[in-house]
């Protein structure tokens, strides 16, 4: 399982409760816990609760669950959506004989499917091109696939010709990418929501060196993307990446408490992540 790609969630303080709930329903586990950051571990697969500013999460990111039974289904959904709300009901589809999208009490969406994983991962992050973006999957998949080593493009099922959606039938009704050994979900929609990409849930890439933090970096915040502060992009589609490098994650979890500091306080006025300022902060 690929653990140097992961999702991250941002909160306003109340990461540690989401981690509770969300290892209480999938049988998780916290594997680190700070003031700041905690992981948690859900099938074997890392995600980040930050707590930092706050930004409000949407369905422009959801995480599929690829369910093996209809009451794996139903035990997820009960829990979920107590203090949510439901963006789709659970019920028989096309693509699923039990499929439902719903949003928990702390602004993140899930997508519960029952049917045949595209790799080892059961939970899959999705990702929805609209507005600008709208019709634009592919070309998203190429692009990261040319980025990342280790990637393919998977099946992509199509909007029908004349179907109830509205949709252009060129446009990608579900894709499967893989980057970097990490599977990825993407769809396209015409729906003109109320937001698109942000900070809310990112994805992080844990770099070896400061030659691949530099590649990941310039690669993911080219062609019309942009470098924000301490470790942040955004990529020309406006997702939001964290490149942070391992040996950056090496000096804050020192026992040090006043070199962890430092090396904080330095990334605090940092773009990209430089390690040789780091481990100067951590020395001095």
């Amino acid at each position: 399982m690929n653990n140097t790609i992961f999702p991250c969630i941002l909160y306003n303080g109340d990461a540690r409760k989401s981690a509770d709930f969300y290892c209480g329903i999938f049988n998780g586990k916290i594997t680190v816990e700070t003031p700041v950051v905690i992981n948690i571990e859900l099938f074997g697969q890392k995600i980040m609760l930050l707590n930092g500013p706050q930004q409000e999460k949407n369905a422009s990111v959801s995480f599929m669950i690829i369910c093996d039974t209809e009451d794996e289904i139903q035990k997820y959904w009960e829990q979920l959506k107590e203090g949510g709300g439901v963006l789709m009901e659970l019920d028989s589809y096309p693509w699923s004989k039990k499929y439902g999208w719903v949003r928990d009490q702390y602004g993140v969406t899930w997508q519960l499917f029952l049917g045949e994983k595209a790799s080892d991962q059961k939970l899959v992050p999705t990702l929805m091109f609209i507005h600008g973006n709208n019709g634009k999957a592919v070309e998203a998949m190429e692009f990261y696939t040319r980025i990342f080593p280790n990637s393919d493009i998977g099946n992509i099922s199509r909007y029908k010709e004349g179907g109830e959606t509205g949709e252009n039938p060129e446009n990608v009704m579900h894709a499967h990418f893989m980057v970097d050994d990490y599977s990825l979900f993407c769809m396209d929609s015409s729906s003109d929501y109320e937001f698109d990409f942000n900070e809310g849930i990112s994805m992080v890439v844990m770099t070896d060196g400061q030659e691949e933090t530099d590649y990941f970096w310039e690669s993911l915040s080219s062609e019309g993307g942009s470098e924000e502060v301490c470790g942040w992009v955004k990529d020309k589609y406006g997702l939001s990446w964290q490149i942070f490098p391992k040996q950056s994650m090496q000096l804050i979890n020192d026992s040090d408490q006043d070199k962890v500091q430092k090396v904080l306080q330095a990334i605090m006025k940092m773009k990209k992540i430089i390690i040789k300022d780091l481990e100067e902060a951590y020395n001095s």
